[in-house]
């Protein structure tokens, strides 16, 4: 936290246990705001809608990815994006050939963003594999939510998103990430 505010960073946020008493409370006191419950969730679903095409990213999909992220969350993910393409586990939703979802991996350490729920469900439902020891799916989305559950994904563990500082409420669907 000391090195967040040396920089000048407008927010921090972590992805905590929410069976954990004494970490929810410690974060509590320093500041931090719940803001999303989470499950962690494991499976595998392999039935990409038949409206859909999912693929690799490729550098040239960068811009409407970070306009698509921007639209959602107020803000891109460029650099982590572009990473991820370069590493080759970023993946797109192209229902008629319109980028309207994209991951920069399906895992605990990647996030997805999409303009509507069966978006993301088209991302969810094309992974071979979640990476990792699965996603988070945030619990507020009730039908994305129930939707994983009757697609066969099992829950793990219950988390919980908090936030300290600017923090814009997400204005579609998406998977947040542990690691930004």
């Amino acid at each position: 936290m000391a090195r967040a505010t040396e920089r000048k960073f407008a927010g921090m946020r972590l992805v905590q246990a929410a069976y954990h008493n004494r970490s929810l409370s410690l974060y509590a006191k320093l500041g931090f705001a719940v803001r999303e419950p989470l499950a962690r969730m494991q499976g595998a679903i392999q039935k990409t809608p038949s409206a859909y095409q999912v693929r690799p990213a490729e550098p040239n999909d960068l811009p409407a990815c970070n306009a698509l992220c921007m639209r959602v969350h107020g803000h891109d993910r460029a650099a982590e994006l572009k990473d991820a393409v370069q590493q080759g586990t970023a993946r797109v939703a192209e229902p008629r050939g319109r980028i309207k979802a994209y991951a920069s991996s399906i895992a605990f350490s990647g996030h997805a963003v999409a303009d509507s729920n069966q978006d993301l469900q088209a991302l969810i439902s094309a992974a071979t594999e979640f990476q990792g020891p699965g996603i988070l799916v945030p619990t507020r989305n009730a039908a994305l939510f129930r939707w994983c559950l009757e697609s066969g994904l099992r829950v793990v563990q219950p988390m919980t998103l908090m936030t300290i500082g600017l923090y814009n409420e997400p204005a579609g669907a998406y998977l947040p990430s542990i690691l930004y």
